[in-house]
């Protein structure tokens, strides 16, 4: 067991405007399951580098542990290569017999070790390299987002898996995968750091009683102040009016007074400026004392969204629908059966590969003929639909067997889970799909982007700001349905406890792939299983 002291710790990246840390201390145990939160770009990820030696910083960071970081680079040459080829590369002295010993708990066969690494899907991959990262001595490792584009299955068993380990610090905005696995947090508050005991929900317990006092002892100030204010308000207007009485007087009207009654009225304007003076005193103990009070607090702005109403109450229908591309040869969907209704809210689920965004593609593709339909950036395939047989149909490079209806005139709101397709600037990718850029700034804002961001290309974004700006894009289209595939990875907590809220309030009608289980618990109305 040892400790990692963080002492003054300040980075900034070259041409920042601003440092990601400043002047940063903080204690952690490498014998503790550290969960670390924070919003999207608040360092999470750059600490993981800062800690496995990536870049330079003033201050000190001093540890006996050896780091391991997760996920392990992958190039295109590595792609062509099996996992047991490449394990030497991701860790050093790592012994195949501890990999393989690993591989079961994940329930992963060892023959997977001997296929190229290209051939294995998401979920593969993630367990493979998890088994290669926990197959080591005395290494404290550091896990960054492991449960991304993961299905229901795997997600499950990376949690069980996780939380038989310790030593590690897990970035994660799954609040049940932290729930689970965690017993301490890390988390990048909006102006502190802070080390706590316990999981998630602990810790947002906590916050939320420590925010609840904060904003109390911060009205009592504000009230407080204002009451001295107006005290010391009124206490110099007597004091300049008796000043100003002190020289000069008529003799006539003023009959009982004389010359010498000019010292008495100097000592009570001299009291009264003293009162004044002890007025600001305590004004400003009370102003230091609320400094600080909400400088952590969480305030999420309630989004808006604009759905349309459609004039059909069924906006989807499929009937015994079979779904084949043409270059495979087994059906990826098998006798599908489901409808979508407005007001809905209906989540595809399955294992990955069952074939969720194919359906979600058949689906835009066959709207997209519709004059009335949004193109957005990132829908792909264009309609080329052909009937080979009563019940055969192509649709762009699928064939489908049975029946696919889509409403006329249905307008489609689309949310892409691959982000690869963001490049130029936000101002170009507004003009591309017709978005008031002043309304996208603003809900990118309110979606906690920095301004800094705004003047950079999106290839330069992190994954969970790419994918903020596709959700800012999907909610200022008026829209009939939103389609949204994967919309939550690599979206911080606090966000997508926003993205709930604005869902349960406006209710639009949805189709989605998410594997969030909190996200998918709270607003599902309808499920299909694929």
């Amino acid at each position: 067991m040892a400790q990692i002291n963080v002492t003054g710790l300040t980075f900034g990246y070259e041409g920042s405007f601003d440092n990601v840390f400043e002047n940063v201390s903080f204690m952690v145990d490498t014998n503790w399951k550290l969960g670390f939160i924070g919003r999207n770009g608040k360092g999470k990820t750059t600490f993981l580098n800062l800690l496995m030696g990536k870049y330079e910083y003033q201050g000190s960071i001093s540890s006996n542990a050896y780091f391991d970081y997760f996920p392990y680079e992958v190039s295109e040459k590595d792609l062509e290569k099996t996992a047991d080829e490449l394990m030497e590369k991701w860790k050093n002295g790592v012994e195949s017999w501890r990999v393989m010993c690993e591989l079961p708990k994940l329930s992963v066969d060892a023959e997977l070790l001997y296929r190229p690494f290209k051939t294995l899907s998401y979920g593969e991959r993630t367990k493979i390299m998890l088994a290669v990262l926990f197959s080591g001595d005395n290494d404290f490792l550091l896990i960054d987002e492991p449960t991304n584009h993961l299905d229901m299955e795997a997600r499950d068993i990376v949690k069980v898996y996780l939380s038989e380990k310790k030593g590690f610090i897990l970035v994660s905005h799954d609040r049940d995968l932290l729930d689970a696995c965690t017993d301490h947090v890390l988390v990048l508050n909006r102006a502190t750091i802070e080390v706590q005991s316990g999981n998630f929900s602990s810790w947002w317990e906590n916050k939320e009683k420590q925010d609840a006092f904060a904003r109390s002892e911060n009205e009592k100030h504000l009230k407080e102040i204002g009451k001295l204010k107006v005290a010391a308000d009124r206490t110099a207007r007597w004091a300049e009016k008796s000043e100003n009485s002190k020289i000069g007087f008529d003799p006539i009207k003023e009959n009982d007074r004389s010359i010498s009654t000019r010292s008495f009225i100097g000592a009570k304007t001299k009291k009264m400026q003293s009162r004044v003076k002890s007025f600001e005193d305590r004004m400003n103990r009370e102003i230091e004392e609320k400094e600080g009070l909400l400088q952590d607090i969480e305030e999420t702005i309630d989004l808006k969204i604009m759905p349309l109403k459609h004039h059909k109450e069924r906006l989807i229908e499929c009937r015994d629908l079979s779904l084949r591309y043409l270059d495979g040869n087994e059906n990826v969907i098998e006798n599908l059966t489901f409808e979508v209704r407005q007001g809905e809210r209906v989540f595809l689920t399955g294992a990955n590969g069952s074939g969720k965004s194919s359906l979600i593609k058949a689906i835009l593709t066959k709207n997209a003929n519709s004059a009335n339909s949004k193109a957005m950036d990132g829908v792909v395939g264009e309609y080329d639909e052909r009937i080979n047989a009563p019940d055969r149909k192509i649709i762009g490079n699928m064939e489908i067997f049975g029946e696919l209806s889509v409403a006329a005139g249905l307008k489609i709101s689309y949310i892409n889970q691959d982000t690869s397709h963001l490049k130029g600037s936000l101002l170009q990718h507004a003009g591309r799909n017709n978005l008031d850029y002043s309304l996208f700034l603003s809900i990118l804002r309110q979606l906690d982007m920095n301004r800094e961001q705004f003047a950079k290309n999106m290839e330069d974004f992190s994954e969970g700001q790419k994918k903020k700006v596709l959700i800012a894009s999907s909610l200022l289209t008026p829209a009939h349905l939103y389609i949204w595939d994967e919309p939550l990875n690599y979206i911080d907590v606090f966000s997508r406890m926003q993205i709930e809220r604005l869902i349960e309030k406006y209710a639009p009608t949805m189709l989605l792939v998410e594997h969030d289980v909190r996200f998918r618990e709270k607003l599902s109305s309808k499920e299909i299983v694929l």
